[in-house]
């Protein structure tokens, strides 16, 4: 019913063609030219009928109502529409669409999380789905966006953009993965729900004074930090970042904490554990293999390998456009088949642990940092930007919400450990 609704709204190919898309800003605030091909409607509004906006506007707002969500409503989550040509934007584009419309001021929701979770618990993140974007499954499955020569686009696009956003919107640590709001007790704010995380893993490490972990994606190095300090061990983590290298040394000061500017094809040495906290999904299907290799080649037999992950349940679902263009470029959210798949041979799962919810709490948090910073970080940071940004954290918190997206810890050992391995929660 639904996607027989949306091919009638573009029954009438003779109003359909290729345009170039209106002038985007780009989220420093510059404009820039974006070339699009798809069934977009000319941007003129004699190109439009007043009848086939009315068939655009219908089908949006029937598709909207199905999932509990008003067009101009007066409910938190209601959306407020400011540009007519919302509507076929939205239709021709899906999830593209939407998030561009909201940074261009084309539309406003003051609980965009809660809409976001509404939208997606009754399946609208399927139905509005564009063909044209079949490019992105293609492209993440054939070829290889995640190759070696762009290992640091993501570092230099995102985990670049400033130290100072970085500092303001996260925990004292500076962990930019979900938090654990469920362990016992029960953390009370977010740096004792981050801390709570970070000592869950080295929990079910088992992780000994001494011991030399690798921590793959190792960010600012919260865990390496928290790792030497509480349980007195040694670390050595990579990342494509070079502002988090800068900054991650100077936090760690005397600890036995080593940096390294380098992508994890580089590794080499021998460690007792490693672990790879919110990195595994910038590797992309096509070398998750490798991955995998590169762990077992530099992990001891008798250690343990700690996975944490952002997951989809459908490994068929396409990548997000939105978030590929605006924030975490050549980044594919993988299944657990995949991830199954790629650890064949290597690998024994000895424990899989699933606090998606959790992830929800940590980017409402990461929220209100951001909004009670913005008057500081404004000066640093365009209008369009904090839309951007705004828009992200709230989606993302609207994704786990709606249990659509997962959040999975798994441990893996080489061998399989003698006995069996007691979970830790």
């Amino acid at each position: 019913m639904k996607q027989n609704r949306l091919m009638e709204a573009f029954t009438d190919n003779s109003h359909l063609t290729d345009v170039n898309d209106t002038t985007r800003k780009a989220a420093t605030g510059q404009r820039t030219e974006t070339p699009r091909v798809n069934m977009a409607i000319k941007a003129s509004p004699i190109a439009v009928s007043n009848k086939r906006r009315n068939r655009f506007k219908q089908t949006v707002e029937g598709l909207f109502q199905e999932a509990g969500v008003l067009i101009n409503g007066t409910r938190p989550w209601d959306i407020l529409v400011h540009h007519d040509q919302f509507y076929q934007r939205l239709l021709a584009d899906g999830s593209l669409g939407l998030g561009e419309a909201y940074m261009d001021h084309w539309w406003d929701c003051e609980q965009i999380d809660e809409m976001i979770t509404r939208l997606l618990a009754a399946g609208l993140g399927e139905e509005i789905q564009p063909r044209k974007f079949l490019y992105l499954f293609l492209l993440a499955h054939l070829m290889n966006p995640q190759r070696r020569s762009k290992a640091y686009e993501v570092g230099e696009r995102h985990y670049d953009l400033g130290n100072d956003l970085f500092e303001h919107m996260l925990d004292k640590r500076l962990t930019y993965t979900c938090a654990y709001w469920s362990g016992y007790p029960t953390p009370q704010g977010l740096d004792q729900a981050q801390e709570a995380k970070l000592d869950l893993v080295c929990r079910k490490l088992g992780l000994q004074p001494g011991q030399h972990v690798l921590d793959i994606g190792c960010g600012w190095g919260s865990f390496m930090i928290y790792a030497a300090e509480k349980y007195g061990a040694s670390a050595t983590g990579v990342t494509v970042s070079k502002e988090q290298v800068e900054l991650g040394r100077k936090r760690a000061g005397n600890l036995p904490v080593i940096f390294e500017l380098k992508d994890y094809r580089e590794i080499n040495g021998s460690y007792d554990h490693v672990v790879s906290l919110g990195m595994f999904e910038h590797v992309g299907p096509r070398n998750h293999r490798t991955f995998m290799e590169v762990t077992d080649r530099v992990l001891k037999d008798d250690g343990l390998f700690l996975l944490h992950i952002a997951g989809r349940t459908n490994s068929k679902t396409l990548p997000d456009p939105w978030s590929g263009k605006y924030i975490f470029p050549n980044t594919i959210i993988p299944s657990l088949d995949e991830i199954a798949s790629s650890t064949n041979g290597l690998f024994v799962m000895e424990d899989l642990h699933n606090f998606g919810a959790d992830y929800d709490k940590t980017l409402q948090a990461w929220y209100q940092n951001f909004e009670a910073a913005w008057p500081t970080l404004k000066n640093n940071y365009s209008d369009r930007f904090y839309r951007m940004w705004r828009y992200y954290l709230l989606a993302a918190a609207g994704i786990s919400r709606s249990r659509t997206g997962q959040l999975w810890q798994i441990v893996f050992s080489k061998k399989g450990i003698p006995g069996g391995y007691r979970s830790v929660r």
